[in-house]
Order: C-alpha cells, then structure tokens, then sequence
C-alpha cells in the first residue's frame, strides 16, 4: 500500500510585525489624501450667514 502524506496545515498569518507595518502604511497614506484633498478641493458654496465658524452651542 501507497504512504499518505500529512495534509497540509493552515497558512500562517502574517505576524504581528508585518501588520502593524501595513497599518502605518494605510494611516500614513490615508492621511496624505485627506490633507490633498483639503487643500485641492474647493468648498461648492460659501458657509451660510446664520451658521458661526465657532463650536460652542447656544
């Protein structure tokens, strides 16, 4: 009779390292698009008179 091998087990996930890496990378770059677009992007209309640019309530 033939021998069976083992079957192969589950792929490692990445380590703690490698995703840590990848998060810092998607926070850095998601960062720079924000402030590109901030920059870049032009507001479609002027905020209205009744509305204050401060963030206190009534």
């Amino acid at each position: 009779m033939g021998r069976h091998r083992k079957p192969a087990g589950p792929t490692p996930l990445p380590t703690l390292t490698a995703r840590r890496r990848l998060a810092a990378g998607l926070a850095g770059a998601s960062a720079l698009v924000a402030t590109f677009l901030v920059v870049a992007v032009d507001p479609a209309a002027p905020p209205a008179p009744d509305r204050t640019t401060t963030a206190t309530a009534p």
